[in-house]
């Protein structure tokens, strides 16, 4: 059950704390790309951001043993740092070459930074969830 709740946590965190904080930076002139992208991905059609959404499930899955076994500001913390470095390394690292064939991809410091800030973002937003989840389940 709390692996459920871990992938409904980073999925809702995706659709609300990752996107907003998308928002704000697209609002500032900083990101060039609108957030809550509702374009069809392949291979199913679904909408960019329920694509992405569902992998915020995942990771949320792969976040929570994790910050489960931690208490008091270590839990934030970890949040904090692994929904930053995890998430923006394997877009970076992973995904960026897969998509356009160039590895190690040519990286930007600002799409650096900005992965760093709207991940890290996601992460607390997941932490936050996996709280009140927990306080809703029981």
């Amino acid at each position: 059950m709390n692996y459920l709740r871990a992938f409904l946590g980073g999925f809702l965190s995706t659709l609300v704390f990752h996107q907003a904080v998308i928002e704000v930076f697209y609002v500032m002139g900083a990101f060039s790309r609108a957030p809550w992208n509702m374009a069809p991905v392949p291979p199913f059609g679904v909408p960019a951001v329920i694509s992405l959404a569902f992998w915020g499930g995942l990771w949320g899955i792969a976040l929570w043993p994790t910050l489960r076994i931690a208490t008091g500001s270590a839990y934030w913390i970890r949040a904090l740092v692994l929904g930053a470095i995890g998430p923006t390394a394997v877009a970076l690292l992973v995904v960026v070459p897969l998509k356009t064939h160039v590895f190690p991809p040519a990286l930007d410091p600002k799409l650096i930074v900005g992965g760093l800030i709207v991940n890290g973002a996601w992460g607390l937003g997941l932490a936050l969830l996996m709280k009140w989840l927990r306080k809703v389940g029981t």
